[in-house]
């Protein structure tokens, strides 16, 4: 008999998220962001469900010829771009969109001798200093590309660093508009947290990733404020009980010791699962829908949980991990990491269920 873990899939969840995303930018096209496998949800599976998306956004060449084999024939941008000479004939070959972030890069298209000319988004360093053109340098990778037979529309990109904070894009924003000044082109800068804390960032292009599987990109907006619904939710069951008696602990390196009396149930769901292994005891947990905590170390296929004041709670009573009715946000808080890890973390092992 299989071990009771699963991770279920809400589609329709998925669908009304991308719908807030509308509602949130209405005059915007949406690159759908599905890089890491959708976020630990599944490539194929998210985009079909966000069919309705006006394209997809990801890094790897290799889930983009996947999709372009699966029949999806929406707009694919690779954002990261292409690494070798070979990889830019496989994208213009399956018609990707690509972004040029540095001169290697436009070196890469100017020698290329496409015969095609591909869509390129051209980013700009608005100070999240990772990728991107500086602003001295940004009117030139331009004129360059303007100038190549190999590229055909030209998008201006960045990314920000801080759009969760309050002022957190006024001074990029500042940056970019006066690199972009005099351009005519299209424009793609907002993120999750930009499209929901700063709606003149939306432009031609939004770029959602987190919301789209229903968490909250905002430290001090949860996702159900926000509308939000979350697609992934992770269960199990308690497989064992056991009867501390104070000053009996459980779980490795004896990390919990009961200051009581105290019922704690065993549950198939370990750091193996993708359950975070640093997560303390307190982390929250729902136990036939109430709720608990974690108590003790993670283990690699099981963790332990408080029944205390789960008085009805028995062996494969139903226990949530994360997802419907508790949001994968308040338990990465807890285990000091975000949910976007949470998410990512699911591993294959773990059988999947779709909904919707």
């Amino acid at each position: 008999m299989p071990r009771p873990i699963r991770a279920t899939f809400d589609l329709d969840a998925l669908r009304a998220n991308l719908a807030l995303v509308r509602a949130r930018a209405p005059n915007s096209r949406v690159w759908a962001v599905i890089k890491a496998n959708a976020y630990g949800h599944g490539l194929l599976r998210v985009a079909e469900a966000l069919g309705q998306a006006d394209g997809y956004a990801l890094l790897d060449l290799d889930d983009a010829v996947r999709l372009r084999e699966a029949g999806f024939r929406h707009p694919i941008l690779l954002l990261e771009g292409c690494f070798e000479l070979g990889d830019l004939y496989v994208a213009a070959e399956y018609s990707l969109t690509i972004v040029a972030h540095c001169a290697a890069q436009i070196e890469m298209l100017e020698m290329s001798g496409l015969p095609v000319r591909m869509p390129v988004h051209l980013k700009l360093n608005t100070g999240m200093n990772r990728l991107g053109f500086t602003v001295s340098e940004f009117a030139d990778a331009y004129e360059r590309l303007k100038r190549c037979p190999a590229v055909g529309p030209i998008t201006l990109m960045s990314h920000f660093a801080e759009a969760e904070a309050d002022n957190g894009v006024a001074e990029p924003l500042q940056v970019f508009e006066a690199a972009a000044s005099g351009i005519e082109a299209p424009r793609t800068l907002a993120n999750s947290a930009a499209i929901l804390r700063f709606p003149q960032t939306c432009a031609d292009w939004v770029r959602p990733g987190i919301m789209l599987y229903g968490c909250s990109p905002l430290p001090d907006r949860s996702a159900e404020e926000l509308g939000l619904r979350p697609v992934m939710t992770l269960t199990s069951e308690i497989i064992a009980i056991q009867n501390l008696r104070r000053g009996e602990s459980t779980g490795y390196g004896r990390l919990f010791k009961a200051k009581s009396a105290t019922r704690i149930g065993v549950v198939a769901c370990g750091y193996a699962d993708g359950y975070p292994r640093h997560a303390p005891t307190g982390t929250p947990v729902l136990v036939k829908g109430q709720r608990t905590r974690t108590v003790g170390r993670v283990s690699m296929d099981m963790l332990a949980v408080d029944l205390t004041g789960v008085a009805d709670a028995d062996l494969g009573s139903p226990v949530t991990l994360w997802g419907e009715g508790l949001s994968a946000d308040e338990v990465a808080t807890a285990a000091g990491t975000v949910s976007y890890e949470l998410l990512c973390a699911l591993a294959a092992r773990v059988p999947q269920v779709e909904l919707g």
